[in-house]
């Protein structure tokens, strides 16, 4: 495509677990720029023990960073987020409550009593989706079995950026690769999976229309509103710099989504053994993946220890984790005490104290431990995964917050054996605003897209480094008693 003999910037509107940002990424035809308008925090409000999330206050501060951004003329703007959470809305098209956090025990056993119901192949045959008690469906299921009221009056289901995009424009629509992380839908038809939701009884009357990824969706205040890739991971996927086939990648923040890209979803019981997800991505590729667990171990652990006084930032936990010594415990960083908030220090030390390691005393060995666990957690993932898919691996991919993290690159590169290319940084962003230059007709394909993203600077490249202590350590981390099983 030839270049542009103008620059044309859109707005990419990412919300994250632990904050919001509205960046402006211009487009001249050969290079992308990326500059941050407005950035917010976000996280849960608890209410009498529910954790919510606050979205008039994220609609707030979404307006505000617009309106920075009209200066820039935008030619378009679209929102991502987090996936499987939900919004109801009513005939009025008002919100039936506050959406709730994925963290809320309102699911605990949910999952559970569901399989009880219908066999764990049934359900993964019908949704190829990670089994994880967050997930859309047990959320729903969780108001089923309580015959919650919200239920009954709502009119409309919005996943998160549905939400904010009808806001927008007045759409009341479901972006597909958002859709996909629910557990409702049916890869096979490309719709709802409607069978699952009337034997369980979800209502299947609040299910809206499903549109692709750069759908034009409306305008607000006269500027268009396109859709982008709208899960969060499906962008940060869209952006990955890579050139050809062979390729796996982690979207590593709070969440770590490690995985291949595949041009159809695999559904077979190798996939459902491996508990594996397919969630859809950009130009009718689907992401085979697993949700692993990811920094949030980290983000815990430094809030646990600033509620002790001592205010360490990131950089410095990384270096405390660098100087304090490799290869003492190692720990299953999925185990399922890990998945809401608390004191995660003291949860790795009684992990350790369980499985006869020694035990982490010090932030820099326990900040250690958890990197060199997320390495050989990614390492047995994309090994499994690529078995699966018949799909060779050549190098792996590290985008989002988590690329910065330069002593996790390594670990990862010399966990795996593969060649690890990380950043961007901002895939996110970049993602979302390579689908909307599409849409704007700037772009041909993702591939050039991706072909522009390559030749960002930022990207580095770390070779692996073949150690026998790294062969010994993954040795232990599979021999874990606490380890939770893929299959489950």
């Amino acid at each position: 495509m030839a270049a542009s003999t103008t620059s044309r910037t859109v707005l990419a509107i990412d919300l994250g677990a632990e904050s919001g940002r509205v960046m402006a990424v211009a487009w001249d035809g050969e290079h992308l720029a990326v500059e941050e308008l407005h950035r917010f925090p976000n996280g849960p409000v608890e209410v009498r023990g529910t954790l919510f999330w606050d979205f008039l206050y994220l609609w707030q501060e979404i307006q505000r960073g617009i309106e920075k951004g009209r200066a820039l003329g935008p030619a378009s703007l679209g929102v991502d987020t987090w996936g499987v959470d939900f919004a109801l809305l009513d005939a009025t098209g008002h919100l039936v409550g506050n959406p709730v956090h994925y963290r809320d025990a309102r699911t605990q056993g949910v999952m559970e009593r569901v399989l009880e119901r219908i066999p764990r192949e049934t359900i993964f045959a019908q949704t190829g989706v990670q089994f994880l008690p967050i997930n859309t469906l047990y959320q729903l299921m969780s108001l089923v079995e309580a015959d919650a009221p919200p239920l009954a009056i709502a009119e409309t289901f919005l996943m998160a950026p549905d939400l904010i995009h009808g806001w927008l424009t007045g759409a009341r629509v479901c972006e597909f690769t958002n859709a996909t992380t629910t557990q409702l839908f049916n890869p096979q038809r490309g719709t709802w999976a409607v069978e699952l939701m009337e034997s369980l009884g979800i209502p299947t009357r609040i299910f809206p229309e499903i549109v692709p990824p750069g759908t034009r969706l409306g305008e607000y205040q006269g500027i268009p509103v396109i859709a982008p890739a709208t899960h969060d991971t499906a962008s940060a996927v869209a952006a990955v710099p890579a050139r050809g086939p062979g390729f796996a990648y982690i979207s590593s923040g709070t969440w770590s989504l490690a995985g291949l890209e595949v041009s159809e979803p695999i559904l077979g019981p190798e996939a459902l053994a491996v508990n594996a997800t397919n969630e859809g991505g950009v130009e009718g590729t689907y992401r085979f993946l697993r949700n692993l667990m990811g920094l949030w171990i980290v983000q815990q652990c430094r809030r646990a220890w600033a509620e002790e006084g001592y205010s360490y930032t990131y950089a410095e936990l990384t270096e405390m984790a660098a100087a304090a010594p490799p290869f003492r415990c190692v720990i299953d960083p999925d185990d399922g005490r890990f998945l809401p908030p608390g004191d995660h220090p003291r949860l790795i030390q009684e992990m350790a104290w369980e499985t006869g390691q020694p035990v982490p005393e010090t932030p820099g060995q326990v900040i250690r431990c958890v990197l060199e666990s997320l390495a050989l957690s990614y390492r047995e993932t994309l090994t499994r995964l690529a078995e699966v898919a018949d799909q060779p691996i050549h190098t792996v991919h590290i985008v989002g917050g988590g690329s910065r993290n330069e002593l996790l690159n390594q670990m990862t590169a010399d966990a795996t054996g593969w060649p690890v290319v990380a950043g961007p940084a901002e895939a996110t962003v970049i993602g979302n605003a390579l689908v909307q230059l599409k849409a704007l007709g700037e772009l041909s394909s993702v591939a050039e897209g991706r072909g522009r993203v390559a030749t960002l600077p930022e990207l580095r490249t770390y070779e692996p480094r073949p150690s026998s202590a790294w062969e010994e350590l993954y040795a232990r981390y599979k021999a874990l008693p606490t380890r939770t099983p893929p299959s489950t």
